[in-house]
């Protein structure tokens, strides 16, 4: 399948291209610019991959959770490029392509949510498929569902933020962390070829963002 995916739920823009077997990516830190560079990227990977958006037969878009304004920019870019062509979109979980992209099978995925919290999820690889065993939430970093054994690998940006509080809530569970990893759009093309294979796409005008939280700020008394 020849798929497009666009994940824009952190500081990164993240794009992948696929045509049959080979992919096409590229990140960039893209602070508050997704809106602006996504588009140029995705024509540059199409040129590189020889493709135009007639050939493509679906898009994946990261889902959420992360933030805001970031997950409306990949669902809209997603649901307008759908739309114009009558493709299939799948949203794929930001945790889950955390997960995916660490090389492990069992994965705690923490991505700093701000405002004192994180965006929490923990997933188990069980023959080839991703197994959830807590689903993405809001969790103050002290109060993090908890993983039975050991040997887990904790991933993302909320084990950087919140390191000593997630620490003592893991400890000795956790054989290694990566707390630089960002989700990326190669992670969720594979995630999104499982998907679509099994007839898991969906209409464009049902695409919707997964935000887990209902607001962006603390009110002043909360502050």
């Amino acid at each position: 399948m020849n798929l497009v995916a666009l994940e824009t739920s952190t500081e990164y823009c993240s794009l992948a291209v696929s045509r049959d077997a080979r992919v096409f990516a590229r990140s960039v830190h893209a602070g508050q610019r997704h809106s602006e560079l996504a588009l140029p990227v995705l024509r540059e990977l199409l040129q590189q991959a020889g493709l135009d958006m007639r050939a493509i037969d679906g898009i994946a878009y990261g889902a959420g959770p992360g933030s805001f304004t970031g997950l409306r920019i990949a669902c809209g870019i997603a649901q307008g490029l759908a739309l114009a062509r009558n493709l299939p979109v799948a949203g794929i979980g930001t945790l889950l392509a955390l997960a995916e992209d660490c090389g492990a099978d069992k994965v705690i995925a923490c991505l700093d949510a701000r405002m004192g919290e994180v965006y929490h999820g923990a997933y188990c690889r069980s023959g080839g498929k991703w197994i959830e065993m807590h689903a993405p939430s809001l969790c103050r970093p002290a109060a993090v569902p908890q993983v039975e054994g050991g040997g887990w690998i904790a991933c993302g940006s909320g084990f950087r933020v919140h390191a000593a509080a997630l620490a003592r809530c893991y400890e000795g569970r956790i054989a290694r962390t990566d707390a630089d990893a960002v989700p990326n759009a190669e992670a969720m093309l594979r995630l999104a070829l499982e998907a679509f294979a099994s007839g898991q796409g969906a209409d464009a005008a049902s695409a919707a963002p997964l935000y887990v939280r209902d607001k962006v700020a603390l009110k002043t008394s909360e502050r």
